[in-house]
Formats: structure tokens, C-alpha cells, sequence
């Protein structure tokens, strides 16, 4: 399974933090982190391992946009900044819209990844 996060600057330690309280569980579901370039990298300074794509601004959205298409991808964590502005809010939008298209779970926010994470959790358990 392939988890792809992104973050927006004002968001970026605040997914640092919930990656790191759940390595456990993505590392015994064997959950793959892909990230877009800035939000890998502060994920891999905080000693994650993670596979990273362009920037959000520079194209990142779109690749992990086309992942989710292919079906590589199964839920994508977007914490979103609300309060500031976004010159790539069209790249957020198609996204959004993809992940819709291809029932992909997307979280925006820490409350509703904590929900996916439970889900996921749930799900493990009852294939077992």
C-alpha cells in the first residue's frame, strides 16, 4: 500500500509529527510514504523514509495526481493551510477531484487522517 503526503509550509511539522506518532503502525501494515519535494524532505530530515516526487508549485500535485489514476496510490494525507494563500490551488483542485473520481481517501486535515489511519487499522485487522 502507498501512502502519499503533502503539506502546505504552515503544515508541513504538523505532518512531521503525525507520521512520526504512527510509524509504528505504517511500518507493520508495510505502507510506503511518497511525499511531494519540500514535505519529503522535512519527513527524511526527521529520519522517515520516504519516496519523493517535484514540489506541490512545481508539478508534485500532478504526479502524485497521475499515481492515484494508475492506482498506485490508496489514500493521500493533504494538509491544507486554509488561512494563506495558494498559487497552485488549481493543482490542489485537480487533486481533490482525482482522488474523488478514483474513490481514493484524502484527509486535509490531522482529524481526518487520524480517522483513515483507524480505518485502515480496522481493515488489517478483518483481513486477518
Amino acid at each position: 500500500m502507498k501512502l502519499a503526503v503533502i503539506a502546505h509550509d504552515g503544515k508541513k511539522a504538523e505532518m512531521v509529527s503525525f507520521l512520526n506518532k504512527h510509524i509504528e503502525f505504517l511500518h507493520s501494515a508495510n505502507i510506503q510514504i511518497i511525499a511531494t519535494g519540500t514535505t519529503g524532505k522535512h519527513a527524511q530530515d526527521a529520519g522517515l523514509q520516504v519516496e519523493r516526487v517535484l514540489s506541490g508549485p512545481l508539478g508534485g500535485d500532478a504526479q502524485i495526481a497521475a499515481q492515484v489514476a494508475e492506482g498506485k496510490i490508496q489514500a493521500v494525507f493533504f494538509f491544507k493551510d486554509p488561512m494563506d494563500k495558494h498559487p497552485h490551488e488549481p493543482d490542489i483542485n485537480m487533486l481533490l477531484r482525482i482522488c474523488d473520481v478514483h474513490n481514493v481517501p484524502i484527509a486535509t486535515n490531522r482529524a481526518t487522517a487520524e480517522l483513515v489511519l483507524k480505518g485502515l487499522v480496522f481493515s488489517k485487522v478483518e483481513k486477518k
